[in-house]
């Protein structure tokens, strides 16, 4: 074996990041800031959502970084397209657009958060672990505009006779989501599989009718503040 090539194990141990965005320099930069951390390694780049969808069909990774603003296809758009072509696949949107603007769109498309270019890369490093745990990251402002809101919208919250349609354990998955814990955290406490968590969320989605995971965690997260 060639000791400079990584190891198998070590592969497994990273988590693999697609990037997408239209300005190569941006792609660049982002491609070091996340080689240089242990866990993260870039497996491919794209200038464009046509390209993108081409090459994560060879790559596979476990996190998309996309732009809103990409040469044809918007990056709302691409990640629509993600979400039903990959429905496990974590995507982060990384911008240079208002979050008020364009944060809740992307939610709603499937991304599992929004960082705004401007913020340090701290925040970005922070975002990208979030979201391959299966959290949401927003900024405090922007998680609880969004939250208010769907506080407000009682037409968004989950009849109770489909809550009441969870088994026991769904619930019990469903409750821990909404008080923020991402799945490694829950299988942890419950002491099961991260793969067992992900079946769990599945079959959730199913029986309160949701689109993706952003949807799950944030109509769990309104299902635990309003019974407080």
């Amino acid at each position: 074996m060639n000791p400079d090539l990584p190891s198998p194990t070590t592969a497994r141990d990273q988590s693999l990041i697609f990037l997408v965005d239209d300005h190569e320099m941006f792609r660049e930069g982002l491609r070091q800031l996340i080689d240089r951390e242990a866990d993260f390694r870039v497996s491919g780049d794209a200038a464009s959502a046509e390209e993108a969808l081409t090459k994560i069909n060879n790559s596979l990774p476990d996190l998309v970084i996309t732009d809103i603003s990409l040469g044809g296809t918007s990056g709302i758009d691409l990640v629509k397209t993600l979400k039903v072509e990959h429905p496990e696949l974590a995507v982060l949107v990384v911008s240079m657009h208002e979050e008020s603007l364009y944060a809740e769109r992307a939610l709603r498309a499937g991304a599992m958060g929004y960082v705004m270019k401007q913020e340090p890369a701290k925040t970005v490093k922070l975002a990208i672990r979030k979201v391959l745990g299966g959290d949401i990251h927003l900024s405090e402002k922007m998680a609880s505009a969004l939250l208010g809101k769907l506080v407000h919208e009682r037409s968004s919250e989950p009849p109770a006779s489909l809550v009441e349609s969870l088994s026991n354990r769904e619930l019990e998955v469903f409750r821990m989501l909404g008080q923020g814990k991402a799945s490694r955290e829950i299988a942890e406490e419950l002491n099961l599989s991260v793969a067992t968590i992900n079946s769990f969320r599945n079959r959730i989605k199913e029986k309160l009718n949701l689109k993706n995971s952003s949807e799950l965690i944030l109509q769990a997260i309104h299902w635990v503040r309003e019974g407080i």
